[in-house]
Parts: structure tokens; sequence; C-alpha cells
């Protein structure tokens, strides 16, 4: 009998289950011989793990089915050792024919299989769908039978229900089916399953790219076009930047999700200037420290507000207090998630947490503001967290405070995509949990699942846009392509990424993360000696591709290999996002039928041409409050500096607080959660300090 989960959320339970028993139903409905092919055998249940990331609980819901892996699972089962098993194989691909040359193409290729694969698929006049497929090796050739002979003749819906876990049911074994042969052999199934749906349907989705080769970038759609358009800055703007920044001792530290124009120049400005860093949030105040001390008198900061006040915060603690910092816009420069953290709901939710029992402590987004900090710790023992060391802070924390409560926030979607994440933990073995934290087993992961707890009013504007139209798309036109995501991402997309990542072909985290996946990824083909192209859909903000193309042409280029390239997806939605500011006819509106308003009333900027952008329901976007810090405002701001001019940037100075929290200023007592992150960083344990005060907190009250 097998066995496939359903997840059933706490605001929708009903929904869920209906859902879950209407596929029970269209799976009984099927051919005899789909049935069969999806019915593992009655010796073993395979259950399986569908993460969601509203899920609460996970209901197993059982299938019966009659038997046939017959044929192809019964030989396997039957054959006695690895070196029959491996014999076996062989034999499948001595009998798979061999695809003619005009079939062995990119276009055909499967990705992620070490070795070279190819799979085709045609349709009958009888609706019914047909395979053929090669490789370069003898035992993946066989591997790929196994799926021509299994798949073959069925409908196209049969095909689409056939699920990864059935392949289990060969129990081919770890010396034959290899980790990379494993991945290889679910990467072919997922192909299959692509070019089903290709066949069943009408045109697929095709989001804009862009394909990068160690000396070119193409384009494919307006949207890529237009990032595309400032990867090779005017070297003009260039000299400019760079005689100014040198002449004054400028540093600047940006984000990754700066608009392309400003990253382009940046970028070409970095070989003539050092003091120029682009980075997630945290490693720019890390930068700007190393920046004072390289001789830089000021820094810029291309980010929004609570980035300009983190470097602001650590300059001042590591003793540079007379280095300047300046923001790129008198108006503020805002963030939905970091004011999410300021609202009295937020509040409400660390009094709670403040008024239990237990040990308790805050784990809150580095993406928010020093105040937010500052006044959480004052509630709560709090530590700040990025989406790189979120998963190993919570882990640490309840393997040091025993029976401690963790409190994450602000952002819902991280949170939820958290706990979703440390659920799928749960059902590793004892082993590989230890891999990712020596403290841990499957007991004690389980046991701290009720005590983890996650904001439920935090959103990022931008991740919020990669929803469930997008997600539905990605999984029918690219579902075989390399899926990344950051952790903030709605449930939809990290479901996607996390279960590409079981086939060794999606990444979830942070923005280097995503970076390090994409870099290690191009690694593996360029030391393969055959040509590749290798498809990467970005879960995260369009920005962020100005840093990917640098790194992909360095690596090309420095392996002298012109046959590799990497295509890089902008998973957008068909419509541009527009307000009615704009005077757009057809204004972005949100589920109510009302004009999209984001918070402080900013203009949310659309696509960058008109036929392609963002819609309200999913896609990739650019962060409109990010939009502020543009290639002209960078250029005034350094244009006063170190001149009678700089008084007027006062308002450009990062926020001063005034507030004492504590018998401390604001800006010291919101710097202590950072530093604790810092020690944590640094020892892999709480601070000493920080597990004082949560244990002290709790013995007072």
């Amino acid at each position: 009998m097998a066995s496939i989960s359903t997840a059933i959320t706490t605001s929708a339970p009903t929904v869920a289950l209906a859902q879950g028993q209407r596929r029970i139903l269209a799976l009984q409905a099927q051919p005899k011989v789909l049935r069969a092919f999806l019915k593992p055998s009655k010796a073993r249940q395979a259950l399986t793990f569908s993460p969601r990331a509203a899920a609460t609980d996970v209901v197993q819901v059982r299938m019966p089915f009659d038997t046939e892996l017959g044929r192809i699972a019964a030989e396997f089962q039957a054959a006695s050792g690895p070196k029959e098993r491996a014999g076996l194989l062989l034999k499948f691909a001595d009998r798979l024919p061999h695809l003619p040359a005009e079939q062995r193409t990119n276009a055909n290729r499967v990705m992620g299989c070490t070795a070279q694969v190819w799979v085709n698929a045609e349709m009958d006049s009888n609706g019914r769908v047909h395979f053929a497929a090669d490789s370069d090796s003898e035992l993946t050739r066989g591997l790929a039978a196994i799926l021509v002979e299994a798949l073959s003749g069925l409908t196209p819906e049969g095909v689409l229900q056939v699920e990864p876990e059935a392949l289990s049911e060969l129990q081919l074994g770890p010396a034959v089916l290899t980790p990379s042969r494993n991945n290889g052999f679910l990467n072919m199934l997922e192909a299959m399953r692509k070019r089903t749906r290709a066949l069943s349907g009408g045109p697929m989705p095709s989001f804009p790219s862009l394909k990068i080769s160690a000396t070119d970038i193409t384009p494919q759609g307006t949207f890529a076009e237009a990032q595309a358009q400032f990867l090779r800055p005017d070297p003009a703007q260039v000299d400019r930047l760079v005689k100014v920044l040198s002449e004054r001792r400028i540093g600047v530290v940006a984000h990754f999700y700066m608009d392309p124009e400003v990253q382009g120049v940046l970028a070409a400005a970095q070989a003539r200037w050092p003091h120029i860093h682009i980075s997630d949030s945290l490693v720019m105040a890390d930068s700007a420290v190393e920046m004072a001390e390289g001789g830089c008198q000021a820094v810029t900061v291309l980010g929004v507000d609570f980035m300009s006040e983190n470097v602001r915060a650590i300059l001042d603690e590591a003793g540079y207090k007379d280095v300047q910092v300046y923001r790129m816009a008198e108006a503020d420069i805002g963030c939905s998630l970091a004011e999410a953290a300021e609202a009295p709901a937020y509040a409400d939710y660390l009094a709670a947490a403040a008024a239990e029992a237990a040990p308790a402590l805050h784990v809150v987004y580095i993406n928010t503001s020093l105040r937010t900090k500052a006044l959480a710790h004052a509630v709560v023992p709090t530590i700040t967290c990025t989406s790189s060391n979120v998963v190993a802070t919570v882990l640490q924390a309840f393997a040091q405070v025993p029976d401690i409560h963790v409190y994450y926030g602000p952002d819902t979607y991280m949170g939820r995509n958290l706990a979703v994440m440390l659920r799928s933990v749960s059902q590793l073995s004892d082993q590989e949990i230890s891999a990712l934290h020596p403290a841990h087993d499957r007991a004690s992961v389980k046991a701290l699942l009720p005590r983890l707890h996650c904001f439920q009013e935090g959103t990022c504007v931008v991740h919020h846009l990669f929803g469930a139209e997008v997600s539905e798309m990605v999984k029918a036109a690219y579902g075989d392509a390399f899926l990344t995501a950051h952790l903030e991402v709605p449930g939809e997309m990290f479901a996607l990424a996390m279960e590409a990542k079981k086939r060794g072909m999606g990444v979830v985290g942070s923005t280097q993360n995503i970076l390090d996946f994409i870099a290690a990824k191009l690694k593996d083909a360029v030391e393969r000696p055959f040509p590749d192209t290798l498809q990467v859909v970005l879960g995260t903000e369009s920005g962020m591709v100005t840093a990917i193309v640098r790194k992909v042409q360095a690596m090309l280029q420095a392996s002298g290999r012109e046959d590799i390239a990497m295509e890089i997806v902008f998973p957008v939605a068909s419509e541009a996002i527009t307000t009615e500011s704009t005077g757009h006819p057809g204004a972005a509106q949100n589920s109510n039928g009302n004009g999209v308003v984001l918070p402080g009333g900013l203009p949310v900027v659309p696509g960058p041409a008109g036929g392609e952008g963002c819609s309200a329901e999913g896609g990739c976007a650019s962060c409109p409050y990010m939009k502020m810090n543009s290639l002209d405002a960078l250029m005034s701001v350094c244009a006063k500096v170190g001149t009678p001019g700089e008084a007027l940037l006062e308002a450009y100075r990062p926020r001063a607080y005034a507030e004492q929290v504590n018998g401390r200023s604001l800006a010291a007592a919101g710097c202590e959660p950072i530093l604790h992150m810092r020690g944590f960083q640094a020892t892999k344990q709480l601070p000493p300090a920080l597990e004082a005060d949560i244990l002290s907190r709790k013995s007072l009250a």
C-alpha cells in the first residue's frame, strides 16, 4: 500500500482534505497500468513528505493500488545483490533503442545528470504518450530504459500522476544507485513529466531570460532586455564615479537588490576602487568597517533605511564614529517587512512570549530597524539572524537551553518555511540530522516543533509576489530546471525549490546561498567534458542578476570554456504591475479589487517594459524602495561630501535615536542582538551573556 502525504492547514482543513480525496479518486480512476506502476510493493509503505508553508499538521492519506511494478520491480527485487542488479540494469540498457542524432539535442538534454542524457516524447493518435531516451553512460541508459518502459503508453494524466517515491520500489541499492545517479534518475522523471505537459496542454509559458556565456549576454524578452541594458555600463559614468570616490575617500556598500544600472556601474568601478562592496544586508556593515579601516572618510549606503542604521551602529561599535554615513534620499527609504515589526501586533506577539513561564528567545530577522531590535530585546532576550544562519541559530537555541521556546519574526513566509523545513528534517535519519547539528536527532527535532513560534503578520512586498500563479507556471514549464528560492518567498515557490533540492536541482536560502549554489553547479558543468547550458529559475529579487552575471562570466572566462552557458530565468507574471498614479488603464489591484498601495504611499514600480513585469498574483519583482537608490542619487551625495555642500546632507544621515532603553541609547541597545549573532557565528554557541539573560529573566519572573 503506497502512502502519499497531504498537508492540512489549520486555516482550511476541509479544503485541503477534499483536495486529497479528489486526488485519490482521480488516481483510482486511472487505467490499470498506471495504478499498477504507482503501486509500491505490499511489503513496504513509503511515506513521503509534502512541504507546505502554512502547514501545521501532516495527514498521511494511504492509497490502495493493485500490484504492478511487476515486471520491472519484481525483477530487481529478485536479484540477489548489487552485482546482479547492475547486470540487470545493463540488460535494460541493451534493449533501449539509441536516439537518432537529430534527437540528441540540447533541447532534449536532461539537466542535473552527471552523464549526458536525452529524452524525447511523442503522443499517438489515441492520446497516449511514448518516450525515447539515450545516454552516454550505460548504467544511466539502463535507468532511462526503466522509465521509458514504465511510462510509455500511459495517458498524459497517467504520466503526471507518477510519483518519484514509486521509483524506490526498484530497490537498486546505493551500490548501483549512487546519490548522483539517483538524482539523475529523478531528474529524468521530471523531464518526462515536463514534456508530457507540453504535449497535453496549450503553449507552455515562457519567461524572459538572460543567456550568459563567457563573452556574451543574450536577453530573451523585454524584461530581460531591460536587465541586460546596464550590464555593460557607460565607461564615462564609471570614470566619474571612480574619480569622486577616490578623491574624497568614499566607500560604497550596496545591497544585491540594486537596479542593474547601479550595480553595473559599481561592479565596473570596483576594479579601480576597492572600497565598493555589493552583498546581502549583514555583510554590508562588515564591509563598511573594512572601508573605515582602509581610510575612508565616509560610507554611502545603497539600501533601505535599516541597512544604513546597521552600518552606522556597527561603525560606532568599532570606534569609527567620525566616519560619516549617508543614505540616498531625504525621504524615508522604507521596507514593508521592517515596518511590520514596528506595528502594535508585533509588540503584542513579544508581550505574549514574555508572559510565558518557559524560557524564551526572540530570533529577529536582520532586516529590521535598530529600534525594533532594541525594544524587542528589552521585552524578550533577542538575537538577530539572517536567512543564511536562521536554521543553525534555532537548532542551537533548542539544543543549548532546556525547554526553551523560540519566537521568530517578523517575516511570516520565512517563519512558516522554517517550520516546514524543520518538519522535513524531523523525518531524516538520526545520522543525517546529526550532520546538520550534532546535538540533535529525530526525537529532539520532533520535540522542538511545538516550541517554535512564528509571527503571522509580516511580509516583504517583493517576495510576496512569488505566489501561486507564477509557481504553477514555473512547475509546468521549468520543473526540470535548477530552482532557487529565497527563504522569504511564499510557500508555493518554497515547496517547488525544496522538492528540486531533493534531486540536487534546488536551493533555498539567502541571496549569498543562491549565488553559491549557481557557482557550484557551473563548476560541475565546467569540469565535465561535454557542452552544456544550465537553466536557472531566479526565485528572488531580479536585481541580483548583476552579481550572477559577473560571477558566471568570470568562471567561464577562467575555465576557457566557450561551450558552456547559463540561462537565468525571471519568473515574471504576464501583466506588468502598475498603480492608478501611473495613468495605466490596467492599474494593479489586490484581491479585493482595490488599487495596490505600499507602506508609505510609495507607488509600485512597473516592470521595465510595458508587457512584462510583475503582477499582484506573483512574479519577479524589483523592490520599489531599492529603486530610490539611483545612480544619480549616489553621484549627487558623493559630490557634496568633503565640501561646504555636505551640510545639505543632514537629512541623508541614518535616523538618529534619542530614546533610552533601560538606561542605554537606543542605538547601543539595538546593537546588542547583532553582537549576540556575531558571537554565535564565531563559536556556533549562543553567547554566555545571552544564555544567562534567557535563564535569569525567567528566574526573576
